[in-house]
């Protein structure tokens, strides 16, 4: 039985770890999703649970261009839009900061023909729901945070922000080059130490600017590029 309390800072986020979708009873001893997001129990439904590197989703990136999405609050086509605007723009792979909330949306993500990343947000109430389309479609999908390697033994790391204990021990920790995340719905960039801090806006209610935008991220020359999106 999982101890009803949170992991410890310094044993929360290790890069190399990821969440990933397994039957519920596997013989894999890791921090339930329940018990990390307060949730009831259901042995039925599929669990997200902690794992290391060696058995962890993930897929390998070199020095790449990924764009960055974040709150598409159900907005399914204005999603597909962002993720034309962003292939044709030469992007490689897609992060969503969470706030997808709706299983079309996550469809979207599956349909881009790219490597694809979402985590929940917190208007992502249906995680069961979601999670099983994510696993479906082929885009990993987490309840909190996910990594994406960049082949040199860095990792791009992305949360959603609205749990700030979260998103400031991302930063903190001073190991992830690219700390990507949503919630705020305001577009920005920033460097805090060595970790550069992206939220690429909003596809829905975006509150600065106000109008949809997305992020482009060129990690092989740290540039970043903020793209309208048409609503």
């Amino acid at each position: 039985m999982v101890s009803p309390t949170r992991p410890a800072a310094s044993s929360t986020f290790v890069p190399g770890s990821t969440y990933t979708a397994l039957p519920c009873g596997s013989n894999v001893t890791r921090t339930c999703w329940s018990v990390m997001r307060s949730l009831p129990c259901n042995k039925a439904i599929v669990c997200n649970i902690r794992r290391g590197n060696a058995t962890a989703r993930k897929i390998r990136l070199r020095p790449m261009k990924i764009g960055i999405i974040s709150d598409s609050h159900g907005k399914t086509r204005r999603l597909r839009a962002a993720l034309e605007i962003l292939r044709a723009r030469g992007a490689e792979a897609i992060v969503h900061c969470g706030d997808l909330c709706s299983p079309p949306c996550v469809q979207a993500l599956g349909d881009c023909g790219l490597p694809a990343y979402a985590v929940a947000g917190n208007m992502d109430r249906h995680l069961v729901e979601l999670a099983t389309q994510a696993a479906e479609v082929g885009v990993t999908f987490s309840p909190e945070v996910v990594e994406a390697p960049l082949g040199d033994g860095r990792y791009l790391v992305a949360t959603h922000g609205n749990d700030h204990a979260v998103l400031d021990e991302l930063v903190a920790g001073q190991q992830f080059p690219y700390v990507c995340h949503g919630h705020t719905h305001r577009a920005a960039d920033e460097r805090i130490g060595a970790a550069r801090v992206i939220c690429p806006g909003a596809l829905r209610h975006p509150r600065h600017p106000h109008h949809p935008t997305v992020a482009l991220l060129d990690t092989a020359t740290d540039t970043l590029e903020f793209l309208d999106v048409p609503r």
